[in-house]
């Protein structure tokens, strides 16, 4: 594939699999926020008033949100910030309790006690199951589906034997036409005169085989 197709690539993803998207972006905000925190960040704003550190975690899952939600929609988009936030929000309440290390970012295995206590660890094992488990399972099920994650394409194809219209995934833009994988003779060809095929299924769910 071609660099200039990654982005393809990615809002595909975005654009067929909603769930793997908001679910993507949940944990890539909680991972980056407890990343820093843990590298310095919560030991600087240590003295920074609550409201304020509240107020700053906020950003990124407002980012999130608003790209889910264009691409997906209003619920996904609000679905995606509310989550990702309350799961930054864990973090900070580890710090802010004495339950995580400002200088390293590590549990100090102190009991939870106050209510807040106990739900900053239903959502820190929230976080872990969304990453360790429920993250690869829905990549690897989205890869195995059968879909495209890019254009698929019905495009005049020549390889030798007559020109004749085909299906094919797109890989490169590539002159008047585009290189693709075409999906009935599994082999990269080049297209010319090509039209968006809206089916982006290419083969039946690997599952149905089994």
């Amino acid at each position: 594939m071609g660099p200039g197709n990654w982005p393809d690539v990615l809002i595909g993803m975005f654009l067929n699999e909603p769930l793997l998207a908001a679910v993507l972006a949940v944990v890539v905000s909680r991972a980056t926020y407890a990343y820093f925190a843990a590298k310095g960040g919560a030991l600087r704003h240590q003295d920074v008033p609550l409201p304020a550190t509240a107020a700053v975690a906020a950003a990124v899952p407002v980012g999130l949100a608003v790209v889910i939600g264009a691409f997906n929609g209003l619920a996904w988009g609000l679905l995606t910030g509310v989550i990702a936030y309350l799961l930054r929000v864990a973090v900070m309440v580890d710090y802010t309790t004495g339950r995580r290390v400002h200088a390293t970012g590590l549990r100090n295995g102190r009991r939870a006690e106050p209510p807040p206590q106990r739900a900053a660890d239903v959502i820190w094992i929230t976080g872990l199951l969304l990453g360790g488990v429920v993250l690869p399972v829905m990549a690897l099920l989205a890869a195995l589906d059968g879909r495209a994650w890019t254009s698929v394409e019905t495009c005049n194809v020549n390889t030798g034997q007559g020109a004749h219209r085909a299906r094919l995934i797109e890989l490169e833009r590539q002159g008047d036409g585009i290189v693709g994988w075409d999906v009935a003779a599994s082999e990269v060809v080049s297209g010319i005169n090509c039209a968006a095929d809206e089916n982006e299924t290419i083969r039946p769910a690997w599952w149905h085989d089994a």
